[in-house]
């Protein structure tokens, strides 16, 4: 249903990546400010012919010529349809955006060493790829690039069981989210049958997990997932209410793969979808997009809003015809009731012949991700940040070769919407450099910089580079240069695959059907 009226967000379409950051940027202004052809560029990808569909993913730098664009009558109704709009709100009105925007300067980071515990009895990191050492080595990294000084760390607090029950059932809850101190505080006759069915499995390794690859530790995996989505709900309230600029939650275990009653994945609470339940509920944030990048689909979260319209789910994932972990996830699977449409897939398929990249990833975001994302209008964005896409992983954890470099582009893209209201989630990713490069890159997109800067006007007064940074975020001309390399203009150019080709317009037939 999304590429029925794409507004002038389609022009993603049709201008290379390197363009695309200034057009959207007059749109945040008003419609009255953009370009009229900007608006005669809007037709739908969906209704051009299939070969031309193939010619527009691989040529991003394209300009159609707009006395060939066809001019069709749509046989289903725009976004104005559904219901979206509260009849009140705690956020911003829309025309006092970039106001608050550069009142609020700092992104928020959040991080809490009580996640590193939960971790196998078998004490061997080495034989379980979602372990301690990535959260720590990410905390470590955005310290040593000087990125944390320059964001706002939140404190840290467990989820209530109120909480986790806006996703998860009262059974799952009491299940994994209790251990045997806290429990002494709850019903010991409720609790006593609910526990009585909890199922544990002998690892390889001699510990103890509730499948084969998602560990328990009866001391301390309850708590650690219970910091990680009370973490990521808080740090989503703050960035709506415009208490942070935008922010990056350094959380385990990650939660995507997390359903109504089931761990899956490593995963136990579905951080991102608690996080959006509550902006819901206590702010009643009107339209949350979520991005879900991972390599492995978030059926969890894809779960948790397949009827509710109000809740955009966007996946990038690898598919291969249901033959990648979880096997959900196919294009067909947009939503239902009144969540039909809502639900978007791009599921990557052909194997790793060749594995996806950078063009493939800038394809997607530029033919299906942005159009439907600005088309749909967030009021916050939700990522879940997954890199195990990230060059570096193995062909079992994912295979791709999409750069660290790449994804911090993508968080630019996002920081146009929804008046730059992005918070990120960490899910998957196991190699710990690759992890921790995509990290730093994403925060320094965050906070609009990258590692290493400079302002121009400054630095020959003596002023220190840090400050420098830190000015850069209030003086929006300050002469600010970036020292560390963008994504170059032939990365920025390179034409996607085939096999991505095929995916990307399989997607985009579906939800032109819907």
């Amino acid at each position: 249903m999304f590429f029925s009226v794409f507004h002038f967000h389609c022009a993603s379409l049709l201008f290379p990546f390197n363009h695309f950051p200034s057009l959207l940027l007059s749109a945040v202004h008003g419609l009255s400010s953009v370009p009229q052809c900007f608006f005669f560029y809007s037709s739908s990808l969906y209704s051009l012919p299939w070969e031309q569909q193939r010619h527009m993913i691989l040529r991003p730098g394209l300009q159609l010529d707009p006395l060939a664009m066809p001019a069709l009558i749509w046989p289903h109704q725009p976004l104005v349809r559904t219901r979206s709009s509260p009849a009140s709100t705690s956020l911003p009105a829309a025309d006092t955006q970039l106001q608050v925007i550069y009142n609020c300067v700092f992104p928020g980071l959040v991080y809490d060493g009580q996640m590193q515990k939960h971790q196998c009895t078998c004490g061997d990191n080495s034989r379980h790829p979602e372990h301690a050492g990535r959260i720590q080595s990410i905390w470590s990294r955005l310290h040593e690039r000087g990125l944390r000084n320059h964001c706002e760390r939140i404190r840290s607090r467990k989820a209530t069981l109120e909480e986790l029950q806006s996703v998860h059932s009262e059974k799952h809850v009491l299940l994994f989210g209790t251990n045997p101190l806290n429990r002494l505080k709850l019903d010991n006759r409720k609790l006593a049958g609910i526990l009585s069915q909890r199922m544990f499995v002998m690892l390889p390794c001699g510990g103890v997990g509730v499948d084969i690859d998602t560990t328990w530790n009866e001391l301390h995996t309850s708590a650690a997932a219970r910091i990680a989505a009370g973490c990521v709900t808080d740090l989503a309230l703050k960035v709506a209410q415009r208490e942070l600029k935008n922010g990056f939650a350094v959380v385990r275990p990650p939660g995507h793969h997390a359903t109504h009653s089931s761990p899956l994945g490593f995963c136990f609470f579905n951080s991102v979808a608690i996080a959006a339940k509550q902006l819901q509920q206590k702010l009643n944030v009107s339209k949350i997009l979520i991005v879900d990048w991972d390599i492995h689909h978030g059926n969890g979260t894809q779960e948790a809003f397949y009827n509710d319209p109000s809740v955009l789910y966007i996946s990038l994932h690898r598919y291969d015809g249901g033959n990648f972990f979880p096997g959900s996830g196919h294009p067909s699977e947009v939503g239902a009731g009144a969540g039909e449409g809502f639900n978007v897939n791009v599921g990557w398929t052909g194997g790793l012949h060749p594995p996806m990249g950078d063009a493939e990833y800038l394809a997607a975001f530029r033919t299906v991700v942005m159009p439907i994302a600005h088309e749909f209008s967030p009021d916050v964005v939700l990522v879940s940040a997954g890199f195990d896409a990230v060059e570096g992983h193995s062909s079992s954890l994912g295979g791709y070769k999409v750069t660290a470099k790449c994804f911090g582009f993508l968080t630019r893209q996002l920081m146009s919407l929804a008046g730059g209201r992005v918070v990120l989630a960490l899910e998957g990713g196991h190699d710990l450099k690759a992890i921790c490069d995509a990290s730093e890159a994403c925060v320094s997109a965050l906070l609009g910089m990258e590692v290493s800067c400079v302002c121009a006007r400054l630095l020959y007064t003596g002023v220190s580079t840090d400050l420098c940074c830190m000015l850069h975020l209030l003086i929006t001309d300050c002469g600010f240069v970036c020292q560390v390399e963008p994504l170059s203009q032939s990365v920025l150019d390179q034409k996607p695959c085939e096999n991505a080709v095929l995916s990307l317009q399989r997607v985009i037939r579906v939800q032109g059907e819907n």
